[in-house]
């Protein structure tokens, strides 16, 4: 391992930031590449053989290009999907993003957890294994978002995004009588990693208080831990952001706090 190991960042879009921005802050001393497939955005418009033929043979491309250290999937539908293939393929270490269903069931008071993920994360047999094996008798609610991670770009982005929209994704979540404490959901998993960009909104437009369960700092954990101890001090050099598109993404403002402050390539 070198002073300054090389982290490869992959998700569709720009949800995969809220991963980065965990990881950067525990492995500063790291390089860093993030890759946004945005050319295939959103990952849940395309079938999963679809979304396997494009992940795998990409990942090899920018395995080569980039020589990672380790690669972080920072995205449910792609680690859901195609984490196993990647890891029959390839011989770099992967870090995936799974629904957080374990924890939350594990903290929940009331026993009422939802889980708020993209359609195709909700309803793949992955995620119900995971309720089967780690509900611990709790009521888990699977709530299929068809917008919120396109609303989570479009926030980023500097677009407007009513209150109205975000709203009608999240209202799902909340199952109960929004009087009785002790009965109501009190857990949401947030099973996209697009879904933190919008915390701040969802907390305000919440019915009630519950807890926001984020995967992103357990992630940065298990890379850390998979990198070892860390040897050189702050990494010099700039961050790398790619999008499989192309396009010049002209964020640098809205996207350097991800980065951990670090200038863009």
């Amino acid at each position: 391992m070198t002073n300054s190991p090389t982290i490869l960042v992959f998700d569709s879009g720009l949800g995969g930031l809220t991963v980065l921005r965990e990881v950067v802050a525990a492995r500063p001393d790291a390089h860093f590449a993030y890759v946004a497939d945005d050319a295939f955005f959103p990952y849940g418009h395309h079938g999963e053989d679809e979304i396997i033929a494009r992940v795998v043979p990409l990942m090899g491309e920018l395995i080569g290009t980039h020589d990672p250290d380790l690669v972080v999937i920072a995205c449910n539908t792609a680690s859901t999907l195609v984490l196993s293939h990647l890891r029959a393929a390839y011989s770099v270490p992967f870090v995936g993003t799974v629904p957080a269903i374990k924890p939350a069931c594990a903290q929940s008071r009331t026993r009422r957890v939802s889980v708020l993920g993209t359609k195709g994360t909700v309803k793949r047999e992955y995620t119900k294994a995971l309720i089967r094996d780690f509900a611990q008798g709790c009521e888990v609610t699977l709530v299929g978002s068809p917008e919120l991670a396109s609303l989570a770009e479009a926030e980023l982005s500097g677009a407007p995004v009513s209150d109205e929209a975000i709203l009608a994704e999240l209202a799902p979540c909340f199952v109960g009588d929004a009087g009785n404490v002790a009965s109501r959901t009190d857990t949401i998993v947030l099973a996209c990693t697009h879904y933190p960009l919008l915390l701040d909104r969802l907390k305000r437009l919440a019915p009630w208080p519950v807890d926001w369960i984020d995967p992103a700092p357990a992630i940065a954990r298990r890379v850390s831990d998979l990198l070892g101890p860390r040897i050189g001090g702050i990494a010099q050099e700039r961050a790398e952001m790619i999008f499989t598109s192309n396009r010049v993404h002209g964020l640098s403002t809205m996207l350097t706090p991800f980065f951990g402050g670090r200038a863009l390539a």
